[in-house]
C-alpha cells in the first residue's frame, strides 16, 4: 500500500517538473517569427557539381566466322572408336549407380544362368549377358554364380572414350 503512495507521489512531482520547463510567455513568439524570417533569408549553400560520366568505349562484336568456343570439336561422333550408342534405348538398371546395385542370387544353369539383381527401389530384376547396368553404358559380359562381369564406357578425357572392366558380387547375406 505504501508502494502505491511513493509511485502516486513521484509522478506527481515529474509531471510538476515537465510543466515548468514548457512556460512561454507571450513576447517569445515575435522573436521566433524573426529567427524563422532570417534564416530564410540567408542564400543556399552552392550544391557540389554533379560527377563527370565515364565514357566508355564501344566494342563491336566481330567473330560471327570464327569457330564457337562451347562446340565440343574434340568428341567427334563421325570417327572411328569406342562411344556409347545414342540411340538404344535405356534399360531400367542405367538410371542407377553402379555402387547401388547389389547382386542377389540367381536362376537356372550353365549357358542359360541369369543373375538376379536387386536396385535401390527395392526391385529384383533379371539380368542376362548383353543387358546395360549402371551409369556408365556398362554392358554385362559374364554372368557367374557368384557375380556379374561386365564392361562400362567412361570418357577419357579427351573427347574419346575407354572400355573399363567393373562387377557387381554377389551379396552375402
Amino acid at each position: 500500500m505504501q508502494s502505491r503512495w511513493v509511485v502516486a507521489g513521484s509522478l506527481v512531482l515529474l509531471l510538476g517538473a515537465c510543466a515548468r520547463g514548457v512556460t512561454s510567455t507571450p513576447g517569445d513568439a515575435p522573436n521566433l517569427q524573426k529567427w524563422v524570417a532570417d534564416v530564410r533569408a540567408r542564400p543556399a549553400p552552392p550544391l557540389e557539381p554533379l560527377p563527370v560520366m565515364q565514357q566508355f568505349e564501344t566494342f563491336e562484336y566481330a567473330a560471327q566466322s570464327l569457330r564457337d568456343p562451347f562446340s565440343d570439336l574434340w568428341n567427334n561422333t563421325d570417327g572411328p572408336g569406342l562411344r556409347p550408342d545414342p540411340n538404344r534405348r535405356k534399360e531400367t538398371l542405367e538410371q542407377y549407380p553402379l555402387d547401388s546395385l547389389d547382386m542377389v542370387g540367381t536362376l537356372g544353369g550353365g549357358p542359360g544362368l541369369v543373375a538376379l539383381v536387386m536396385g535401390p527401389d527395392k526391385v529384383t530384376y533379371r539380368v542376362r549377358p548383353g543387358n546395360y547396368l549402371g551409369q556408365s553404358d556398362g554392358r554385362v559380359t559374364t554372368v557367374r554364380e557368384d557375380g556379374i562381369e561386365l564392361v562400362e564406357l567412361v570418357p577419357d578425357g579427351a573427347g574419346g572414350w575407354l572400355e573399363r572392366p567393373a562387377a557387381i558380387a554377389l551379396e552375402d547375406q
